[in-house]
């Protein structure tokens, strides 16, 4: 895995699956890389953000991912988004708040055991997308289904002490807005991910200083 040998560059490590991998969506267009360049914008020197990420990971997928990865950290920044495959797998969201605060563990001692260098985003609601709609899913179960989740990851995120940002809001605009719906019917498009990325902003910056 490719890190930064610049001692002066801030690092970034981004966790999570489809929605950090940027599925459908060009390189350019991930959101933590249209994060990386509205910090680089901002004058901070960061380089190009390290995403263990895979389109279908739950939270056991990525934590599996994370033990066979080598990183040596500690990174300035580091992200966790993950979830979205344990609802639409029908896991319990129980199970769910385990996995995911030994990934969220993981994530803070990656950021040199500081908590304060790591940000968790909350869970997507796909439930109004042309894939949903196709699969024959009811969105208001789906969004009631995610939000439970989001509960279970915002109140870890409260107890470990980490920052918190919120995208279902953003998520739930594409009902208005189609164009934020990726071709695929069902990822976000680079221009929702680029609402994410202004929100995440003002967080990454207050923790890169």
């Amino acid at each position: 895995m490719v890190q930064s040998t610049d001692p002066q560059e801030k690092t970034f490590l981004a966790l999570g699956d489809s929605y950090t991998i940027g599925e459908a969506v060009p390189v350019h267009e991930r959101w933590p890389v249209q994060l990386a360049a509205m910090l680089r914008e901002a004058g901070v020197h960061l380089a190009d953000p390290v995403i263990i990420a895979r389109t279908g990971w739950t939270t056991e997928e990525l934590a599996q991912a994370l033990l066979a990865t080598p990183l040596s950290g500690p990174f300035d920044l580091v992200s966790l988004l993950i979830g979205v495959n344990d609802q639409y797998r029908g896991y319990p969201p129980e199970p769910y708040r385990e996995r995911f605060a030994g990934l969220l563990d993981s994530a803070i001692r990656l950021a040199g055991g500081d908590p304060e260098h790591v940000f968790v985003l909350s869970i997507p609601d796909w439930g109004m997308t042309p894939f949903a709609a196709a699969e024959g899913r009811r969105p208001e179960k789906i969004a009631a289904e995610v939000l439970a989740f989001n509960a279970l990851n915002a109140a870890v995120s409260q107890i470990k002490n980490v920052w918190y940002v919120d995208v279902f809001p953003i998520s739930q605009e594409a009902r208005a807005e189609p164009d934020l719906i990726a071709s695929d019917g069902l990822h976000p498009s680079g221009h929702q991910y680029r609402r994410w990325a202004e929100a995440a902003l003002p967080v990454a910056r207050q923790i890169l200083g």
